[in-house]
Formats: C-alpha cells, structure tokens, sequence
C-alpha cells in the first residue's frame, strides 16, 4: 500500500537549451513520497536532460525545490544524501567488489575519516538483499553478467536510502525477466516512501508498474497522469508513432505494439 503522496522534489518550469536547441521547453513535474513516476516519450523528447536537471546536474531555467527548499542551497553532500542518481549504462570503471561498490552508496552519510558504521554497515545489507546480489558480494563487478550488473547499479543507489531516486533507463539492455525485477523493485522502493522516477521506453512497463506516467515530446510535457489516461492508444499513436491494442489481464492492463504508423 502506498503511503500518503507528499510532495518532495518539485520542478517549475525548467528549460534547457543547448546551442540554438530548446531540449526542455517550461517543464514543471513534482516526484511525489510512495509513488513510482515513470518517464516516457520517443527518442529526443529530452527524458534525460530533463532528469539530469531535476538532479541539480545540469544547469538549467527555472526552479527545482526538494522539501520546500532551493535544491541548489544545499551543500553537495547534503543533495547527495537526499537524492541518489542511477545513470544509463551500468558502467562500472573500477576493478572493485560487488559489496565495495554497493557501499559507495553510503559515501553521502560517511565519516570520511572513520570507519563505516553499523548504520552504513545495514543500509548495504538491505540494497543488496533487496536487489538479490548478496550472494555475489566478494565477486569482482566485471565477473558479472548485464543483468547482475544492472541490480548491482541499482543496490548502489538503494543504500543511500535518499528520498528520491532517479533512474535513467535502469531495464536497458535486460532481458524480459530481469525487467520485471527491475521494475517491480522500483515500485516497492516508492510505496515503502520514496519518491522515484525511472525513465522507460517500454510502454507496457509503464502501464504494468507505473503509478504515474508523464510523457515528453519535443521537449515539453505533454501528459501526466494515470498510466490508463496517459498512455492512451491515440496518444501513443500521435508521439510514438506506433498503434497498440490494449488488453485487460488479471494483473491489469497491458499494452501490445500491433505496427508502426
């Protein structure tokens, strides 16, 4: 059960241009405690920059508040604790420990001069018992395969424990099992209180698991809402060029790409 949507990261009319390119065009977006936001829209809508601006790592127009203050206020340790960042790629350049790269997730709360506590000790417990990638713990990461990788990624940005998470195509790459996974960890992130927000190019993902979806075309928002009332066939057909048959199961209802338009 979700816990009560209080409103944690709130973005006002963001604009990121590039050149004499408008790739975020007056976006406003709030991540929401207990819900599971997915981001979707065909390639170049401007997903990423848009998340990478939510997370203060990009410059941008406009105003991002997280709990009601400046998120640019803050120190960078202190944005670090509260929001944790999962890039593309699961690119790992470091020859480290499944475990040691987990408890880099705990860097944000550390004593840079002190030993890890028995605070950061049980957070990367927990991220990597919730992501199922304890029995890898003293396996180098490249010894690993992309899906195993992928949790290992996603146990990284777990144990910071941060309010919001942002996950930029965290199923990329996947096969359909480790997708779900995936996904169905993110939603159980958000309803034990997180704010998360993953972008996904999956339409059927997002109508599975997302409580929210918001979707983006030319740089600006075009939909934000119920995954049913997002993630209309029209709509789908209008941005993603692409006609759907929507289809009613027991786990509720799936999206299956029928032909291009």
């Amino acid at each position: 059960m979700k816990p009560d949507a209080t409103p944690r990261l709130i973005a006002s009319g963001l604009c990121v241009t590039r050149g004499a390119r408008r790739i975020v065009d007056n976006a406003s977006l709030t991540l929401n405690a207990g819900e599971l936001t997915v981001l979707a829209g065909p390639n170049g809508a401007g997903k990423t920059t848009l998340a990478r601006a939510m997370a203060g790592l990009i410059a941008a127009d406009g105003t991002v508040a997280f709990d009601g203050a400046d998120l640019h206020a803050l120190t960078p340790r202190a944005r670090a604790r509260a929001m944790a960042y999962l890039p593309q790629g699961h690119e790992f350049h470091w020859p480290m420990r499944v475990d040691g790269i987990v408890a880099l997730g705990r860097e944000p709360h550390a004593d840079p001069f002190g030993r890890p506590s028995a605070t950061d000790r049980s957070a990367v417990a927990r991220a990597m018992d919730a992501t199922a990638v304890t029995a890898f713990a003293d396996r180098p990461i490249a010894t690993l395969s992309g899906g195993e990788r992928a949790r290992v990624a996603i146990a990284r940005a777990l144990a910071t424990e941060a309010a919001v998470l942002i996950a930029d195509e965290p199923t990329a790459a996947l096969d359909q099992r480790h997708q779900l996974i995936v996904m169905e960890l993110l939603r159980r992130t958000a309803h034990a209180g997180a704010a998360v927000l993953a972008i996904i190019h999956d339409l059927a993902l997002a109508m599975r698991f997302a409580d929210r979806v918001v979707v983006m075309a030319d740089g600006r928002i075009v939909a934000n809402d119920a995954p049913a009332l997002a993630l209309t066939p029209a709509r789908i057909a209008e941005i993603f060029g692409v006609s759907v048959n929507r289809v009613e199961t027991p786990d509720g209802p799936l999206l299956l790409p029928s032909r291009a338009l």
